[in-house]
């Protein structure tokens, strides 16, 4: 006797559906042209289906993108934030990985229109913020509090302050292409930061 089909795992194929359809679809049309309708037809979808699972476009997206983040650091094989005792070389590895991730079509349209939606919808950028960008931006502060232990940090260094040095510059660069966002870059922020907050002479 046959088993019935098994619900969970139907719905969680449609989920998966929905998510890398949006992911493409916002690729090849825009943030603009995106509808529900669009990403219905190429999940193979009813769009009530969407509906009972997010209130919105945005809404997708946002999970596709955070399904998507959770694939690449999976991808990294980092278990975590990466500490080999050299604090400059860990920065650069990840700011070197940001830089990849910036540079790729499937990360760039999903994180550009996520900023831009989120500029005029206060619930999404608060979504963003907390599920997307807080984890990550935690990983970094982590790392840095290691490094203030080891004696590779200024003891007295504020911590988030760091962070956010390291990462805002590389992501204005990259949201208002002032410029080419490089490896060689990444490597030179992680150089003027630490030599500005680290104990000792960044080399």
């Amino acid at each position: 006797m046959s088993k019935p089909p098994d619900s969970s795992r139907r719905s969680e194929r449609s989920r998966r559906a929905i998510l890398d359809a949006a992911l493409a679809l916002v690729g090849e049309v825009g943030y603009d042209k995106l509808t529900i309708e669009a990403i219905a037809a190429r999940a193979g979808v009813g769009k009530q289906t969407i509906y009972r699972w997010w209130p919105s476009k945005a809404a997708v997206l946002l999970d596709a993108s955070l399904a998507l983040s959770g694939e690449a650091w999976a991808d990294s094989g980092w278990a975590g934030f990466p500490d080999t005792g050299d604090l400059a070389a860990d920065l650069k590895t990840v700011l070197r990985a940001t830089v990849d991730e910036f540079g790729d079509p499937r990360y760039e349209a999903p994180t550009r229109a996520l900023t831009a939606a989120g500029a005029t919808d206060p619930g999404l950028a608060a979504r963003f913020t907390e599920q997307l960008l807080e984890p990550q931006l935690a990983l970094y502060e982590a790392r840095l509090r290691a490094g203030q232990e080891a004696g590779q940090l200024a003891a007295d260094a504020d911590v988030r302050l760091v962070v956010e040095m390291l990462v805002g510059p590389l992501t204005y660069r990259w949201l208002m292409r002032t410029a080419p966002v490089t490896h060689a870059f990444a490597d030179a922020l992680v150089d003027a930061v630490l030599g500005g907050v680290a104990k000792v002479t960044v080399r």
